[in-house]
């Protein structure tokens, strides 16, 4: 980690687990045929970029499943346990980790999001770990809902550099999506690619040895 003075998280994958399969199963049940293509980690119906950009609310977005799947009486738990299936947990070790490396670094979460999702984790947080949301792990955080913003777009990056004077050459990214990386890497900042079996644990103990 020579030179890094600060390091931007991306959340999925990176921090929290997901499953990408058991979320295609889960829409699949409801009555999407074409769930691969629906929501995957490379492709998704463009609904979830209107979701996670915070164009569209959480009641919105249901309405747009019921029309999809033909199914207008499905209720919203129904259509939030489709959609939350998709998060699994935070691998133990990760928070600690986190938690260690603030100190040492200027830390940032940076995470694409929607409201659905948000509201789950932030349950799952509180009930896990006895934690408030992740504003204690990072020096500041970055929901893409919130800001109105989402990778891969430049505007999100940009605004993460220049609220907090970050030099991009300084700055290491961590993310899962090679298209948020490509976008990273277009304004100079370090990157690396985060993939499965690997993880940010693994990441840091390689780094400091």
């Amino acid at each position: 980690m020579q030179n890094i003075k600060n390091i931007i998280f991306d959340y999925g994958n990176v921090i929290f687990s997901l499953d990408f399969l058991k979320s295609q199963q889960a829409w699949q049940a409801l009555g999407i045929d074409n769930a691969s293509d629906f929501y995957s980690h490379k492709i998704q119906d463009p609904i979830f970029t209107d979701f996670e950009r915070g164009d569209i609310s959480a009641e919105d977005f249901r309405k747009h499943i019921r029309k999809i799947t033909g199914d207008a009486q499905l209720a919203d738990h129904q259509i939030d346990y489709a959609w939350n299936s998709l998060l699994v947990g935070v691998p133990e070790g990760n928070h600690e980790l986190l938690l260690s490396l603030k100190p040492r670094y200027h830390t940032f979460l940076l995470s694409n999001i929607n409201q659905i999702h948000y509201d789950f984790i932030m349950d799952y947080l509180k009930i896990e770990f006895g934690f408030d949301g992740n504003s204690h792990l990072f020096e500041k955080t970055y929901y893409s809902h919130l800001v109105g913003k989402r990778k891969p777009d430049a505007a999100i990056f940009e605004q993460v550099l220049n609220e907090n004077n970050l030099n991009p050459a300084e700055t290491l990214f961590i993310d899962d999506s090679p298209q948020h990386i490509a976008t990273a890497q277009k304004l100079g900042i370090q990157t690396y690619l985060m993939a499965a079996p690997d993880s940010i644990q693994a990441l840091f103990n390689r780094g400091e040895r």
